[in-house]
């Protein structure tokens, strides 16, 4: 997976997160389903659910409207879990169906399964972890490219964020526990090298779903601008209007829920695409794509004909004489373009005609 290989593709992620509800039947059909939308890559989640939430840790309101109040979130956590031995499937049948497979860890052993037995190329950290240092450094560590969303983010912990990941590339001592050494790491030559190399970021909302006056496109343009690293969406509202948008406005990689069902019970059904919104969705993305063109204003190879058709030339307004003065009276602008044209009018208003015209005739040129 080579998130520079094409610069004018978007990389389009179908996140299948948890939204296989702990089967390994339904995230297998969820690969063959987001192969046939032609996503390029599916993405679940990879965790030891005890190792990630405290027995104490609360819902999420969107949580709790989803599947209830009554278990805490670790219970939840622990339904949602696939075993190591099921995602060693999953990559085979992605292999299987051309599709990417990707995956987010949440723990450490996670990590070391994904980057190290499944050799995966590319990590993809949740949002949730902008301010996990010591998993920021770990998974920089692998020497892995890392793709980031920050939702719930500032501009300054985004920053913050990308040093701890540079400190991780580029120095393998211990760092000394506090952020200077990690903005040093930024502002380094090395460091900015290897985060140009390494990473990409998402700008994301944390919310399920979210709402589109939340969303802030424009975010975007500003960490691409302030950080110079490919930035795309992560998004969470419902519907494909938003992620067309972020494509059209610059977005490089694009990630969205899909289920196979809203209706299934499960935290992040009711917020994704079904499969058929979400091969939509990639339609339109490419379609975005082809219209994006090169940003060069010239007329294309389709509109060259139409030239002559929709532009204009000078012609007589009325008979004129030999000797007579062009005047606006007389002389005026009408297609077809195929003769002196229009821009020129000016040009030859109190000129003489030097023959005869006849009314609707192309005056001649000079």
């Amino acid at each position: 997976m080579n998130r520079r290989s094409d610069q004018n593709r978007v990389m389009i992620i179908a996140e299948a997160g948890v939204n296989h509800n702990g089967s390994l039947q339904r995230a297998l059909d969820m690969v063959d389903l987001a192969a046939a939308a032609g996503a390029d890559i599916i993405k679940f989640q990879t965790f030891k659910a005890k190792e990630v939430v405290g027995r104490h840790a609360p819902k999420a309101e969107y949580q709790k409207r989803t599947t209830g109040a009554a278990e805490s979130q670790l219970e939840m956590a622990i339904k949602l879990e696939l075993d190591f031995k099921a995602h060693l499937s999953l990559k085979q049948r992605c292999e299987k169906r051309g599709i990417g497979f990707l995956s987010s860890p949440f723990d450490l052993q996670s990590l070391e399964f994904l980057a190290n037995e499944l050799q995966l190329k590319c990590i993809k950290l949740g949002s949730g972890e902008i301010t996990n240092f010591p998993f920021l450094l770990a998974v920089a560590r692998t020497g892995k490219d890392i793709i980031l969303s920050t939702g719930m983010s500032t501009l300054s912990e985004v920053e913050d964020a990308l040093g701890v990941i540079a400190y991780g590339y580029t120095c393998t001592d211990t760092p000394a526990g506090n952020l200077d050494v990690f903005r040093a790491a930024y502002a380094s030559k090395e460091g900015q090298r290897v985060l140009n190399e390494h990473v990409s970021l998402l700008h994301c909302t944390t919310e399920y779903p979210s709402d589109v006056t939340d969303v802030n496109l424009k975010a975007m343009d500003t960490m691409r601008e302030y950080f110079k690293l490919p930035v795309g969406l992560s998004d969470h509202t419902l519907g494909i209007a938003i992620p067309i948008a972020a494509v059209a406005r610059g977005a490089s990689i694009l990630e969205k829920h899909f289920t196979l069902d809203k209706n299934l019970e499960g935290p992040d059904h009711t917020a994704s695409l079904d499969p058929d919104e979400l091969g939509a969705m990639v339609s339109s993305v490419r379609a975005v794509e082809l219209a994006l063109g090169d940003g060069v204003k010239q007329p294309v190879g389709a509109e060259k004909k139409n030239l002559a058709i929709a532009r204009r030339s000078l012609m007589a307004a009325c008979e004129i004489a030999k000797g007579e003065t062009f005047t606006p009276g007389n002389l005026t602008t009408k297609r077809p373009g195929t003769g002196v044209s229009a821009i020129y009018y000016w040009n030859y208003l109190g000129g003489i005609a030097e023959r005869d015209y006849e009314e609707d005739e192309k005056v001649d040129s000079r």
